[in-house]
């Protein structure tokens, strides 16, 4: 927790932290409880804490809160008996800080263990709070981010002004619980049967997907070590399936000098595929193995160096198997005047705000500020600028955010198809209603206001993915 304060995330940090440990196991599983519960949930234990310790909490060491947030969890947000929860975090103060500050954090965990978590919300959020106020503390959401998500809920047409309350508190619900462990079988690599032989069940939307059960270790499987299969969100999956499956128009000739593969055994023209940000890797892994099946070539694009070195080592094992891959590192923003017209199906899976993954990055809410929005949203469209020019006439761009934030979405979108339009560039929007429905293996529903789709984590048990599909005509 000092390292996740001190910048890390939580998803990173905890597994090296639990392997330094030799934790496994029912302790590993406790440690990340403790650690995710009270990072998601410090939004309701700060004003609690703050009571129990007599100071606002300003003047609280930040080491000192850390304490204090573990030990509220386990008073409040699990079945930890209070003297176990107030004697292990009191030793862990006085070890790591010293008798002064085991006081103080034995004094607030005892006033604290007192009162039911029912008491303490009646004294911390009463009724007469603002409703939306009143939820930020007791689903612990910023107000800025419950706006934001009551705005997309509204503007995706997912819910109506009858019931949004509903299901905005249902979202931060879901929000608050901990994230299902997707897996993703990479076509042609494994089969999710062989991830349901391993003890995961198949998933329920993505035809490639599998969902662990009980905490179940994902390394434990033979075809998540060996990179055949990984981690990977349900609704991520669908997003690059969708992309491999959205229908391209013929193309009518083709630069040979532009061309970078050879042609199909049939003499049509090899596809080539391009991952415009595709860091940490996730989604060119399994672009990587459907272009390996459909003879195309992919092209996997980071700005960071660090995560260029981590899409190499998710795709290797679909280049083992002979898929063409080739990933480099570049500003995306300039792939589309250096490359114009080159691609015949673009993936902008954009940098966004992340708000559809608060669940899996507990540590997210509190680092994000709406001001946040506007240098985000601008990049979004420099880079949905440069994917369309990218893209060649008659290929598809898929716009995706793991975020329902509608300046992240559907405005980015409508702006986007403005600026290529006043630049000469037709683009037309196609049903990825239908194209995500083509590719699922049940019927989706919920999906928001057409053409576009958006999962909700209340809803579909996925991430807050969006898609977009655009196709470049003319």
């Amino acid at each position: 927790m000092r390292a996740v304060d001190g910048g890390a995330y939580t998803n990173l940090e905890l597994p090296r932290t639990l392997r330094a440990a030799g934790l496994t196991g029912r302790d590993a599983a406790f440690a990340t409880e403790l650690v995710y519960g009270a990072t998601r949930l410090r939004g309701l234990y700060d004003p609690i804490i703050a009571r129990a310790a007599g100071r606002p909490l300003k003047r609280l060491d930040a080491p000192v809160l850390d304490l204090l947030r573990l030990g509220a969890h386990q008073l409040l947000g699990m079945r930890v008996p209070v003297h176990a929860a107030c004697d292990t975090t009191v030793a862990l103060a006085r070890d790591a800080h010293g008798p002064g500050v085991a006081g103080l954090v034995n004094a607030a965990l005892h006033r604290i263990s007192e009162r039911s978590r029912q008491d303490w919300l009646a004294e911390v959020a009463p009724e007469q709070l603002d409703d939306l106020d009143r939820l930020a503390i007791t689903g612990s959401h910023p107000a800025w981010i419950l706006r934001a998500l009551r705005s997309a809920l509204l503007g995706h047409a997912t819910a109506s002004e009858d019931d949004v309350a509903q299901q905005l508190a249902d979202l931060v619900a879901a929000d608050n619980e901990p994230a299902p462990v997707h897996l993703v079988a990479r076509p042609g690599l494994a089969e999710v049967a062989e991830l349901t032989q391993a003890g995961a069940v198949r998933g329920a939307w993505a035809p490639t997907a599998a969902r662990l059960v009980d905490g179940g270790d994902p390394g434990a499987i033979p075809a998540i070590r060996q990179g055949r299969a990984a981690v990977q969100d349900e609704g991520s999956q669908l997003v690059a399936l969708a992309l491999a499956a959205a229908p391209v128009l013929p193309v009518e000739s083709r630069d040979p000098t532009a061309a970078t593969a050879t042609a199909t055994a049939t003499g049509a023209p090899v596809e080539r595929w391009l991952d415009l940000c595709a860091g940490p890797g996730g989604k060119a892994g399994l672009l990587a193995a459907l272009a390996r099946q459909r003879g195309a070539v992919l092209f996997a694009n980071e700005v960071s160096e660090h995560r260029t070195q981590l899409v190499r080592h998710t795709v290797a094992a679909a280049v083992e198997a002979g898929a063409q891959v080739y990933v480099g590192t570049g500003d995306g923003r300039e792939i589309g005047a250096a490359e114009p017209a080159t691609y015949d199906r673009v993936l902008l899976d954009a940098p966004c705000t992340g708000l559809g993954a608060l669940r899996r990055r507990p540590e997210a809410r509190w680092r994000r500020t709406a001001a946040d929005v506007p240098t985000l949203v601008a990049l979004q469209g420099e880079l949905l600028d440069a994917a369309l020019r990218a893209v060649r006439p008659g290929g598809v761009v898929l716009y995706a955010t793991c975020s329902p934030h509608l300046p992240e979405t559907r405005y980015v979108v409508a702006d986007a198809r403005k600026r290529a339009a006043a630049a000469g560039i037709e683009v037309e929007e196609l049903d990825t209603q239908a194209v995500v429905g083509q590719v699922a293996a049940a019927p989706l529903d919920g999906l928001g206001r057409a053409p576009y789709v958006q999962l909700w984590p209340h809803r579909h048990g996925t991430d807050g993915m969006f898609a977009a599909l655009l196709r470049r005509v003319g």
